[in-house]
């Protein structure tokens, strides 16, 4: 896996998502890598995201996999452009729709992992299913439509 995330290559202006952005000091700071043709991050649970004792609020759950997806089409334009994350013009992307289903409980004390897929690319619009499992047991799956935002938005001009 290379070193640095999707989300470390997104211009300043776009990192401040308080699940991805690496400029939200409060943030979950999701960080997402290519595994082959998959996308994958890994998130350890902190005590306070307790929906219930020993399990994970859905939101959580919601979150990880709406940024992860995001940041994975993203780097999925790049990729189709055969260009470098990070290069000029900026991608970036943002939900259009996200569903989400929730499994089974998702244990708080496992490091959740967190894999997408490309499933569509079309025009400026991506399409991106994932799945989050905690110790290697599936707890949700999500698909996620990401559309691109306009350049004059990525760059804060």
């Amino acid at each position: 896996m290379n070193t640095k995330s999707f989300q470390d290559c997104y211009p300043d202006h776009f990192a401040h998502c308080y699940g991805c952005g690496r400029l939200n000091k409060h943030g979950l700071h999701v960080k997402s890598y290519w595994d082959g043709e998959e996308a994958v991050c890994t998130f350890q649970p902190k005590p306070y995201h307790t929906a219930i004792p020993g399990y994970v609020y859905g939101g959580l759950i919601a979150s990880l996999i709406d940024c992860h997806c995001t940041g994975t089409a993203s780097a999925a334009a790049y990729r189709a452009e055969g260009r470098e994350m990070g290069s000029d013009p900026p991608r970036r992307f943002v939900t259009a729709s996200l569903h989400v289903d929730y499994l089974r409980p998702t244990p708080i004390d496992a490091v959740l992992e967190v894999r997408a897929r490309v499933k569509e690319i079309k025009g400026r619009k991506i399409v991106v299913t994932a799945s989050l499992a905690a110790g290697g047991e599936l707890c949700a799956r999500g698909e996620l439509v990401a559309v691109q935002v306009p350049e004059r938005l990525v760059t804060g001009t």
